[in-house]
């Protein structure tokens, strides 16, 4: 069974857009709530005595969710009980809720159409972007004036004065080339992306020259990272695309279907999704050893590009695989969310941390005394691991055990 998420945000809030809805449908509610009086102790000893209850009888508990589940869309009988004129007025209404369904509908299409429109105005900005940060162009003067204009005053008034800074020489100036480690700058500033980077990711990522992305002829949305050639893998240009079901959801919002990924051609030993562990085994008949090495699957970045799979009726039979493959799903796509909505539009705010300023964060997820070195994670993090753990060789092709994978962005 796949491990449980792991760095999972909540409270992500964004507007709702045709590119921008939810894995499900989410059931209708008002939220409202009866009026009541403050908890005293004996209400709060009946909760603790139920919750105990509950946590002693697992099979209860899925009784109660199965049956709260199978009352979903049943009838209260409530507008049964009315006179048939009120039901008559409910029918009419209901017609009417279906005649504002179509329009909300038409307006989806209408936005998703104007997003279109203006993306097609965005590209030509992007491109010039692009060809500044890989040196292919210089950006004018005009363009750079324009660019100071914002500065704050405070910035200058705390720049060094002449002749004390380190400046580069004009002969190492001349060498560099656009602007380096461009996107791999401005993803590690998105939060939800640093959290998915692994050292070893960031060489690959250095190579990084493009992020772009492009819609769909249906409703839908295509991830595409251009790379420059580098030791990892021959792919120049790995994408991740993103679709969406062909009906409408409730408010006329596009509702997200699933995600494909690219298959990264990697380089023989250079798969950064993966990891080489190696282990002493001793043949309990001769008494030989040899050491035995298997891949074992990682953590990195690049397992976004191999998105969850939606739950099939079996998973749906497990409760605590299919919630766990939703989350799986939920953040997957938020995380290309992100990357649309974000990354791409304003790269050069991510690269600063300017566009830090304007992302909410949960202050309890951000005191700092909740960060620490972990050194053991450090240690079993390595690519290479010498157990002199021995291990009877009972089976004689000597196939080692695959572990589960590990999926840090879902």
């Amino acid at each position: 069974m796949a491990e449980p998420i792991r760095n999972k945000r909540s409270d992500v809030s964004t507007a709702p857009t045709p590119q921008n809805t939810p894995a499900t449908n989410a059931p209708i509610s008002s939220r409202a709530q009866q009026p009541g009086v403050a908890s005293i102790k004996e209400d709060d000893m009946e909760r603790a005595a139920a919750a105990s209850l509950l946590a002693q009888n697992p099979k209860l508990v899925q009784m109660i969710q199965g049956r709260l589940g199978s009352l979903i869309g049943q009838s209260s009988g409530y507008i049964e009980s009315l006179p048939a004129p009120v039901r008559r007025r409910v029918s009419g209404l209901r017609a009417i809720q279906k005649d504002h369904a179509k329009l909300e509908a038409e307006f989806q299409e209408e936005v998703l159409q104007l997003e279109k429109k203006y993306f097609a105005k965005f590209t030509p900005l992007y491109e010039k972007r692009a060809a500044i940060v890989n040196g292919k162009v210089e950006p004018t003067e005009e363009e750079v004036k324009r660019g100071d204009e914002d500065e704050e005053e405070s910035n200058q008034e705390q720049a060094e004065p002449a002749g004390e800074a380190s400046q580069p020489t004009d002969e190492v100036a001349e060498n560099v080339k656009g602007i380096p480690e461009f996107w791999l700058s401005a993803m590690k500033n998105q939060v939800t992306l640093a959290e998915m980077i692994t050292d070893r990711d960031e060489a690959a990522l250095k190579h990084l020259v493009d992020i772009r992305m492009e819609y769909l002829d249906k409703p839908g949305f295509r991830l595409i990272f251009e790379f420059e050639e580098n030791e990892f893998f021959s792919d120049k240009i790995i994408t991740k695309t993103y679709y969406y079901q062909n009906e409408s959801g409730y408010g006329g919002d596009f509702i997200y279907d699933h995600a494909e990924g690219h298959k990264i051609d990697w380089y023989p030993g250079k798969d950064l999704t993966v990891r080489i562990e190696a282990k002493k085994q001793r043949n309990k008949n001769t008494k030989q050893t040899r050491i035995v090495k298997k891949s074992v699957p990682t953590e990195s970045f690049f397992n976004f590009f191999s998105p969850p799979k939606p739950p099939t009726d079996d998973d749906d039979e497990n409760d605590d695989v299919a919630s766990d493959i939703e989350e799986r799903l939920e953040l997957d796509y938020q995380l290309g969310e992100d990357i649309k909505e974000k990354l791409i539009p304003r790269a050069v705010d991510w690269f600063t941390g300017e566009a830090l300023a304007y992302e909410e964060f949960d202050e309890d997820d951000m005191e700092a005394g909740d960060f620490e070195d972990d050194e053991d994670d450090e240690d079993d993090m390595s690519e290479d691991h010498d157990d002199d753990e021995e291990s009877d060789e009972d089976d004689e092709s000597g196939k080692p055990k695959q572990e589960a994978a590990e999926c840090k962005q879902s």
